[in-house]
């Protein structure tokens, strides 16, 4: 069942409800029937049975994956990596641009090239440790 006939239970169902409120001041009229009450009380059963059927229905189509994505920008949430690109933050970077002290992934490498004023060098990794063990190594080297 796709969304919009789910949606349209929703509002169907609860149009229903705010009809079976109507027969309200019927039943404490002085000459009240029962019928009106069980009128009232069976519209509002059915609307909310109908509007649980759409959200129900909603519900399957969600975790089924068949609601369609929106169309335009990217829907995921790009979330910041650490130690990440210093532009975008969710690729690895690439170089360091030495003169703005910038590390940019190879995607952003493009905006932010300039030949005349940047100089770029390989992007460090992680170092060894932070403890110093790498740097005893290198010193006994």
């Amino acid at each position: 069942m796709s969304t919009k006939a789910s949606t349209g239970l929703v509002v169907a169902g609860s149009i229903l409800m705010v009809l079976s409120l109507c027969f309200l001041p019927a039943v404490f009229n002085d000459r009240s029937d029962a019928n009106t009450l069980e009128m009232g009380l069976c519209l509002f059963s059915a609307g909310s049975l109908i509007a649980s059927l759409g959200m129900y229905f909603k519900a399957r189509a969600l975790r089924a994956g068949i609601v369609p994505e929106k169309a335009g920008p990217e829907t995921t949430v790009k979330r910041k990596l650490r130690g990440a690109c210093d532009l975008c933050g969710t690729e690895p970077p690439a170089v360091l641009c030495t003169v703005h002290q910038v590390e940019v992934c190879g995607f952003c490498l493009a905006q932010h090239y300039d030949q005349r004023s940047c100089a770029y060098v390989p992007s460090r990794r992680a170092s060894a440790s932070k403890n110093g063990k790498g740097l005893a190594k290198a010193k006994g080297a």
